[in-house]
């Protein structure tokens, strides 16, 4: 499974019981972020926020399932944004009795064809000593002798933040910490499955209804999410958010439209 590396409060909770709502946090070394989401949702709904601590993507399944039986009713609507979303998608595959509908927020995307230009998007969208400064970033989070990556991984996701958002709201970023060991561990496992074609044929075990709502100025494109899922799933539907960019709860010109049809969503379930 891993190790976990952190102890933290696990799950954080929001509402009052049951706890039928799962929100499942993107990048898998800093967890967190999903909060103003829960917070939001907890008006009607008991929320759970789980925290991922492993260091490998079975770890993390097997962490998150461990928490939900703890703490959920089952079956449950789970939203999961970015990286959350492959955990949610492929969590569904290994246990469909927990879950009675899937929502992906500004997933990536599903075959390794739609992930080529990206990092180019983002970059396009950065000056030039925000360029220069990614990537000596990137090349000191590879290199064994240098430390302090945590701090380096933070100012990382900084950077990027600037390019995948099209109108941000001012907000403090809720991550509650950012472990570059996590990612790299769990990425490395994420993107194997998806260039293998592993995390698109667990989509041929998911039997509950799948939404994905994603940001037209998201930089992960929205075509490697519509058409892969479009044709692996049997109840799906994409909802594209105009002028919004990879997280829609901080976009001035998306947020609300964002928790309608949200809250729509969970309805519908």
């Amino acid at each position: 499974m891993g190790n976990k590396l952190t102890a933290l409060v696990n799950p954080r909770k929001y509402g009052k019981s049951p706890f039928s709502i799962v929100v499942i946090h993107g990048d898998p070394g800093a967890p967190g972020e999903m909060a103003p989401v829960a917070r939001e949702l907890s008006e009607n709904y008991g929320v759970l926020e789980p925290l991922q601590t492993y260091t490998s993507l079975g770890g993390q399944v097997q962490e998150l399932k461990e928490i939900l039986e703890k703490n959920a009713q089952p079956p449950l609507v789970m939203i999961g944004h970015s990286w959350g979303a492959y955990l949610s998608f492929i969590f569904t595959a290994h246990y469909p009795t927990f879950v009675k509908k899937l929502i992906l927020v500004g997933s990536g995307p599903f075959e390794a064809k739609y992930a080529k230009g990206i990092m180019d998007t983002r970059l396009s969208r950065l000056s030039e000593k925000e360029r220069t400064e990614i990537q000596s970033i990137l090349i000191n989070l590879k290199d064994p002798s240098v430390k302090n990556k945590n701090i380096l991984f933070k100012r990382l996701g900084i950077l990027l933040a600037k390019a995948d958002h099209y109108d941000v709201i001012v907000s403090k970023n809720e991550a509650l910490e950012c472990n570059n060991e996590i990612f790299q561990r769990v990425w490395a496992g994420a993107e194997k499955l998806r260039s293998e074609g592993k995390l698109l044929a667990f989509g041929r075990k998911i039997i509950c209804p799948v939404t994905a709502i994603h940001g037209d100025y998201d930089p992960h494109p929205s075509e490697g999410v519509r058409k892969p899922l479009s044709s692996i799933l049997p109840d799906f539907k994409f909802i594209l958010l105009e002028n919004c960019g990879h997280d829609p709860w901080l976009e001035r010109k998306a947020k609300d439209r964002f928790y309608t049809i949200l809250r729509k969503e969970i309805n519908s379930g």
